[in-house]
């Protein structure tokens, strides 16, 4: 791959060490003079190089690495490494770019998702455990999310309050979705939420009630089932949002993930846009794979 992209870039391939690295190389990229930053890996790797670039001008272009490879399917890149290094060597002629939001939670950037609640007490698991998730995959997230609510949420499950604008509601997790899907499993695209693109300015948010294990298993299978934004008495939509904030009704601290990597423990979490600060190689006629 490398050699192939070296002959129509000048390319600089460099390894990731830890978490945090790959947020220091793009920053590195910005005074360096870089056109463009390629990120190999999954979207945690993603996440940090979204971050550093924002507001910078370079465009980002990310090569599938990863198990899900999210933002890459919502910018309608292809999910396969050969298919996608093709692309961006046929970039070199044309040289697209758009512009795309970036969420913030307590400041941390978040790409395409973020989640209050039990969403992130599953991420922190299944991070803590990276061979399972390679290999299991979305099965290994529905193990564990069955186990972290027999554990932390069937009897002292963390109410959480939401206000957004003039709103105040009462739920048990909040997941927020900054693109036209929230996540895949394995091919199936999971939405929560209507009228949220890329690009639209806008975030979408869905409070779950997770009341009971046959509420919880309900909430978890109308997620799962279709593509179309799910509504009823177990999910509040939030639709076409520009914030809220998150903190629990007890005043414990709260897990919170951002684009599927655990982002630690806070009182209280506020959740933020920023328009279009980020330039990615991808037209805006491309469609979210």
């Amino acid at each position: 791959m490398i050699a192939a992209l070296g002959s129509r870039y000048e390319v600089e391939a460099v390894d990731t060490k830890a978490p945090g690295h790959a947020r220091e190389l793009a920053r590195a990229a910005i005074s360096s003079g870089t056109d463009a930053v390629a990120t190999l890996g999954g979207d945690g790797t993603l996440n940090e190089a979204a971050d550093a670039l924002a507001g910078s001008g370079i465009a980002l272009y990310p090569l599938p690495g990863g198990s899900q490879n999210v933002f890459a399917k919502l910018l309608g890149l292809p999910s396969e490494i050969v298919d996608s290094t093709a692309r961006l060597l046929e970039s070199v002629d044309l040289w697209q770019t758009r512009q795309v939001d970036l969420g913030r939670a307590n400041g941390r950037a978040f790409s395409f998702s973020a989640g209050v609640g039990l969403d992130a007490s599953v991420v922190e698991h299944v991070d803590s455990n990276p061979g399972r998730k390679a290999r299991l995959k979305q099965w290994y997230y529905l193990q564990t999310g069955i186990s972290a609510y027999l554990k932390s949420y069937a009897l002292r499950r963390p109410r959480l309050t939401i206000e957004s604008g003039t709103e105040e509601i009462q739920c048990d997790t909040v997941l927020i979705q900054n693109g036209t899907y929230f996540t895949f499993a394995g091919d199936r695209a999971i939405s929560l939420c209507d009228g949220v693109n890329l690009d639209s300015g806008q975030l979408g948010a869905a409070l779950l009630h997770l009341r009971s294990p046959v509420r919880a298993a309900l909430t978890a299978s109308r997620l799962l089932a279709s593509s179309a934004s799910p509504s009823g008495g177990t999910i509040t939509p939030l639709n076409s949002i520009t914030g809220l904030r998150a903190r629990a009704h007890d005043g414990r601290e709260l897990p919170l993930q951002v684009d599927g990597d655990f982002a630690g423990m806070h009182s209280e979490v506020e959740i933020t846009i920023e328009p279009q600060v980020l330039t990615v190689l991808a037209t805006p006629a491309m469609r979210p794979v």
